[in-house]
Order: C-alpha cells, then sequence, then structure tokens
C-alpha cells in the first residue's frame, strides 16, 4: 500500500501530464478531439480519486492519532499532595501575583517577598503592571461606559508605531486597441501610523480607608479608573487632534469628511436623508448614527415628505433604536446644535482603529499627599486612535454664524 508522501507524488506528477497533454494535443483553436477528450476526462477522474484517497488517509490518520493519546496525565507525585499553587496560572494571571499586588497598593513598606513576587511585572516607570484578572476587569469597565470603543475596531499593540497601509486612490480599467499601449491605473496607496499616547488617572485614598480591610479597594479602584479613563478617551476619540491624544471622528483633518452643512440653524429630515446619501452604499451596510442625546431629542421630531417619523424605537430589548434604518448611538462627548458645530456622523466606525498598548500599570505615590493623610494611585494607560479611511464615514455640520 502507498503512503501519504507517495499519493501525493502521483498526484503531482498526473497534474504535470494533464497539463503536457492539453499543450500538446488542443488544435489551433485550443479544443481536444473526441478522442483526446474522453483521454483528458479519465486523467481527471485519477486525480479527483487521489484527492480522495489523500483525504481519506490523512483522516484515518488524524484518528489514529487522537486515540493513542494517553487517556490520562502520568502520575509524578505522591497522591493528594498537589498544591493549589501547582496548578494556576502563571505570571500576572496567578492568585499569588493578585495577593501580591493589593498587598502592595496597602502597604507603604512592602515586604521583600511581596516585591520579589512583583518583580515580573515592574514597568519602566517604576510601577507595577496590575494583575492579569483586574485589567480585564478594567478593561471591561471601559468597554461598558464607552459607546466609541464597542463600534471601532479594537486591537493591541506591544510596542513602537502600528503602520497601516491604506489604498488612497483605485486604479480602474481600460478598453485598449490591439497593439495599443495599456495605460497606467491610479492605484495608489499611503500609510497611516497608530503610536500609544500616554493616558494617567490619579486617586487619592486617606490612609484611615486604606488600611480599613473592610474597605473593597479592587472594586473601588475598578469603577473609578475606568470611569475617569473612560471620559478621557470617549472625549479624544470624538474631537481629538492627534496632539498628546488620539486623532477624533471628528478632527478637521483627520476626521470624517463633511457630507452635509445644513441651510439654517436646525436639522431637517431632508438634511439628514442627504448625509445619508453621502455616504457611499458599501459603507451604508455596516453604518451608524453618532450624535449627541441632546441633538437625537430634536432629531426624533422629523418626519418625512410622508409625514412618518424617520426615527424608529427598537422593538427588541438589546439592540439601539434606528434613523432612516440604520442604528442610533448617543455620546455627550459629541457637541449639541451650535453654529459651525458638527453634530453628526454617520458612518461605518469599523474604520476607526483603537490600539491598546499591552499592560495598565499602578503606581502607589506615598510622600506627595503625606501632608493630607492621603495616599495617592496614579494608573497609567498607552493608547491610539484614527480614522484609517476618512471616506467611510460622513459629517453633519451646522451652518457658521447661523
Amino acid at each position: 500500500m502507498k503512503t501519504i508522501a507517495e499519493l501525493r507524488d502521483s498526484r503531482a506528477k498526473l497534474w504535470s501530464a494533464m497539463e503536457s497533454f492539453l499543450d500538446t494535443h488542443a488544435n489551433d483553436n485550443g479544443v481536444l478531439s473526441a478522442e483526446d477528450d474522453a483521454t483528458y476526462n479519465k486523467m481527471e477522474k485519477d486525480l479527483e480519486d487521489l484527492t480522495t484517497e489523500i483525504k481519506r488517509r490523512e483522516r484515518k490518520e488524524a484518528i489514529e492519532a487522537e486515540l493513542n493519546k494517553p487517556v490520562a496525565a502520568p502520575l509524578t507525585g505522591k497522591p493528594m499532595t498537589a498544591t493549589a499553587e501547582e496548578d494556576e496560572k502563571k505570571g500576572r494571571a496567578s492568585k499569588g501575583y493578585k495577593k501580591n499586588f493589593w498587598n502592595a497598593m496597602r502597604s507603604k513598606m512592602p515586604s521583600a517577598d511581596v516585591l520579589n513576587a512583583l518583580s515580573e511585572g515592574t514597568d519602566a516607570d517604576g510601577g507595577f503592571l496590575v494583575p492579569d484578572t483586574f485589567e480585564r476587569t478594567l478593561v471591561d469597565g471601559l468597554n461598558d461606559t464607552l459607546i466609541i470603543r464597542k463600534l471601532a475596531h479594537v486591537f493591541e499593540t506591544a510596542s513602537g508605531a502600528h503602520k497601516i497601509p491604506v489604498v488612497s486612490a483605485h486604479g480602474a480599467a481600460s478598453w485598449t486597441d490591439e497593439g495599443a499601449q495599456i495605460p497606467e491605473t491610479t492605484h495608489k496607496f499611503s500609510e497611516k501610523s497608530i503610536g500609544a499616547h500616554k493616558l494617567t488617572a490619579l486617586i487619592k485614598v486617606s490612609e484611615e480607608l486604606l488600611n480599613d480591610s473592610a474597605f473593597d479597594l479592587e472594586s473601588y479602584f475598578s469603577q473609578e479608573f475606568a470611569r475617569q479613563i473612560s471620559n478621557a478617551e470617549e472625549d479624544a476619540f470624538v474631537s481629538g487632534t492627534g496632539t498628546d491624544r488620539p486623532f477624533g471622528i471628528f478632527d478637521e483633518k483627520e476626521g470624517g469628511e463633511v457630507g452635509v452643512t445644513t441651510a439654517g440653524a436646525t436639522i431637517t429630515a431632508d438634511e439628514l436623508i442627504d448625509l445619508y446619501h453621502s455616504l457611499r452604499a458599501p459603507y451604508r451596510k455596516k453604518a451608524v448614527w453618532l450624535l449627541n442625546d441632546t441633538t437625537i431629542q430634536a432629531v426624533r421630531k422629523l418626519k418625512d415628505e410622508n409625514k412618518q417619523y424617520i426615527w424608529q424605537p427598537s422593538l427588541q430589548v438589546g439592540l439601539p433604536d434606528t434613523l432612516l434604518g440604520r442604528p442610533v448611538y448617543t455620546t455627550n462627548s459629541i457637541p449639541g446644535v451650535a453654529a459651525g458645530a458638527k453634530v453628526i456622523a454617520f458612518g461605518d466606525l469599523s474604520y476607526y482603529w483603537i490600539g491598546d498598548r499591552t499592560g495598565i500599570t499602578f503606581k502607589r505615590l506615598n510622600e506627595l499627599y503625606a501632608d493630607r493623610g492621603q495616599i495617592g494611585f496614579l494608573a497609567t494607560k498607552r493608547v491610539d486612535a484614527r480614522l484609517v479611511l476618512p471616506e467611510a464615514v460622513k459629517i453633519l455640520q451646522i451652518k457658521a454664524g447661523s
């Protein structure tokens, strides 16, 4: 019986023979005779049979390998002597790291054992990387609070700038006469870069509260840092200028393109319909509306030419309301209706990329607020974001001087 390697070799040789057969037996029009066509069909059938047999053998080998695996791990120690530490995760995900991290946060002078346990999580700025469990809690807190983070493309970057190739201009096919020179296309590429801006949040806790074992330090930090960081991020994701913070969706240069400028001081239903159609159809498939809560209050009263409200409430729990058939999300980081203000975004926000630098760090500040009987805690996060394809989001702007 042939091995899988031998069957693969036979198939490769057969395919080469089939290509050669076509080259040598086709007439001037590239057609085989009836006899040659029957021969080639037989070769095709043999090729399919070889492919089927190779797949069957591979499945058989995979099943045998699975069945030959040991059904239990070998016993390497005495029964009933395994400790919990031997079964737990390693590094910042371990229970030991988490325990020592919070002991260090509570203690002004943590013991050498505690510091040694945290050595693998030290940061260049002198703080400690938060335990994996707490870091996930904090990120979950951000996701529950932020709107743009939910809709954007979020990824983690270890270090350095994250470069993103972007098609800045598409080429087009051309009708060309026989023998004429083939025209060049206009296909062009550009590059966007996502780095890491430093975002910090500071919390001061009284020494009395910190020494109270009943005080849930971890829970308090999770909620408070999530609130501070989420507010700062949401503002930057909306209107950031790229200076010491990310570029926002509404930024003048790197944000979405203005699709509609209102004729007056208010927004009309026709202008929202115009904004909808200013976005190219491929982007409308995943597009959402993004606006201030007070703006949606005004938009809810608008009707189309058939006297039907263009805003429709969701009929299912957990799903957003819709405007002209697309989901509506609100965030108060977007300005309300005012002269010259950009107040509504409509587009596919998966083209807004958020890069989170791996690791959120903590530092305990013992002396800075000692005269007030307080201990400071500083959290540091590095993040950057930008709209990688401006044409994917259209903006509605209120007329200046209205």
